[in-house]
């Protein structure tokens, strides 16, 4: 999943976390940073080869928007595998009571002998 791959750099995280606030151009996206535009940029192109960020021509300008549908895949994934765990978690809160309720019952007749 390339939008996984894409934000497991911390570096793409944040210009997801800035671009989530609002909008902005490269130059802005790059003075959030301590390192080059051409660094910066990269970035850009590995997020937006993902599906995550869009560009728009605005005058001389070319604005950075996080696109919405890119992030329908990953929350597709996120919602399976949260799907997977409530389930396991689930099941081992059963257990967990069951075998509480056991020891329960084993002190219980310990107590009454």
């Amino acid at each position: 999943m390339q939008s996984l791959l894409a934000i497991a750099d911390p570096t793409r995280r944040r210009i997801v976390e800035l671009l989530a606030v609002r909008e902005r151009t490269a130059g802005e996206i790059v003075a959030e940073f301590d390192m080059s535009a051409p660094a910066i940029s990269q970035h850009l192109k590995v997020l937006h080869k993902a599906g995550l960020v869009t560009v728009r021509p605005e005058g001389r300008s070319r604005i950075q928007a996080l696109n919405p549908d890119g992030f329908d895949n990953l929350e597709e994934w996120l919602e399976r595998t949260r799907s997977v765990w409530s389930r396991r978690l689930d099941a081992l809160e059963r257990e967990l009571r069951a075998e509480d309720a056991q020891n329960d019952r084993k002190a219980r007749g310990k107590t009454s002998t």
